[in-house]
């Protein structure tokens, strides 16, 4: 063979040898693309979308404990930070499902570096072979009025047996003193005391399991502030003129709110006979009351004896005290104030105070204005309701509720 046909040969073997070899990479690439298996997708179709709509916390996490998927509120509630679960106790109860696959569910007590613990239900799943579902719901909120309701309860009955039993030794001792006439008026004048006592007590828990509900009013009317005032004024005139309390109602006439007549009147007369109650003789108390943007706003001031700054967020409870042993002399109940915060509440408005222990107390009622209201008046200033000598104007306080 001559040297010509023997370079033709070696160069069709040559590129036979290249064509080959490029011809097995495509097939094997070929072969890789076609019957490579495809991975199952770690969360199941449509799960994802179910989990961003819950309103409950909701924790999807793989066989390692990481956090595949968390809805908004479990980070939120702090049960997950970025793909790490945040509970131990959640984290144990995902194992044991895990382990043997049964639902479970159990309530746990989640501890909060600032405030109290809070109270959740969780339900564990399995998800498929590789995943667990964890659904928490935040029961805390239900755990606290189920609270509530039993301290209301128990306070309803020590404070209901007090002038009962009060009542009763009285009773006694006038069947003792029969024959002596004062002491039977003296016992009979302080039956009467404990059974206006009883009376206010019981009318008062009657108002306040009404309005517990905050629920909107079902028919309400357009109120005029000028007579709710009046009437709050009037209402304490006996016990303010009896410490020679000046009472003074002064500011826009003509103001009127949309809702109840009764209930705001109850709200005002609560706040003004709180005043009257803890101020000090010869001293003012101020009502109050002007437009402020879409609310009509009505404050109550007095020189009273203030509360202190650690007991203020407390004193709009139920049955709760500042002073515990002044309210018998004023004839408090404590549920002056709950009554006003439930009063505002279902009127969309709002009750704040003020308050310095020693210099006295604001309190005031936040309503929203009748919608088809302007006032027709100017800012007056109306007499005081009993004549004192000239004393500073002071702030209002209600520590018969506190």
């Amino acid at each position: 063979m001559d040297p010509t046909t023997q370079a033709f040969v070696a160069a069709l073997l040559g590129a036979l040898v290249a064509g080959g070899a490029m011809l097995a990479w495509h097939l094997s690439d070929r072969q890789q693309r076609v019957y490579r298996v495809p991975e199952e997708p770690l969360l199941p179709e449509g799960v994802a979308a179910v989990l961003s709509v819950l309103r409950s916390s909701a924790v999807v996490v793989d066989e390692s404990d990481a956090v595949v998927k968390a809805s908004a509120p479990a980070y939120a509630m702090g049960f997950v930070r970025g793909t790490t679960l945040l509970s131990d106790q959640l984290g144990e109860l995902i194992r044991q499902v895990r382990r043997d696959g049964q639902i479970r569910e159990t309530e746990l007590i989640v501890p909060r570096a600032a405030g109290t613990p809070r109270h959740v239900t969780a339900r564990v799943a399995p998800l498929g072979s590789r995943l667990v579902l964890a659904l928490v719901e935040d029961r805390t909120r239900e755990r606290q009025v189920d609270a509530v309701r039993r301290d209301f309860v128990a306070n309803v009955s020590h404070e209901l047996k007090t002038p009962v039993g009060a009542m009763r030794l009285l009773a006694e001792a006038v069947q003792d003193a029969a024959d002596d006439p004062d002491a039977v008026y003296r016992f009979a004048s302080r039956m009467l005391t404990e059974s206006d006592r009883l009376s206010r007590l019981i009318q008062q828990i009657i108002e306040l399991s009404r309005l517990q509900g905050d629920e909107p009013l079902d028919s309400p009317v357009p109120v005029s502030i000028d007579d709710v005032v009046a009437s709050a004024v009037d209402f304490v005139d006996m016990n303010a003129s009896a410490k020679d309390i000046q009472v003074i109602a002064e500011g826009e006439a003509g103001l009127k709110v949309l809702g109840s007549e009764k209930q705001v009147g109850a709200a005002v007369s609560n706040l003004v006979a709180n005043a009257v109650a803890y101020s000090e003789p010869n001293s003012r108390v101020v009502v109050t009351r002007k437009r402020v943007g879409p609310n009509v706003e009505i404050s109550v001031i007095d020189q009273g004896i203030g509360i202190p700054q650690a007991e203020v967020e407390r004193i709009f409870e139920r049955f709760y005290r500042v002073d515990p042993a002044r309210h018998r002399s004023t004839g408090g109940t404590g549920l002056g104030l709950s009554i006003v915060k439930h009063v505002a509440a279902t009127h969309g408005g709002e009750v704040r105070v003020w308050s310095v222990e020693g210099q006295g107390s604001t309190f005031t009622l936040l309503l929203p204005q009748h919608p088809h209201h302007e006032a027709d008046g100017p800012y007056l200033r109306l007499a005081p309701i009993a004549s004192t000598p000239e004393a500073p104007a002071g702030r209002a306080n209600d520590q018969e509720e506190a």
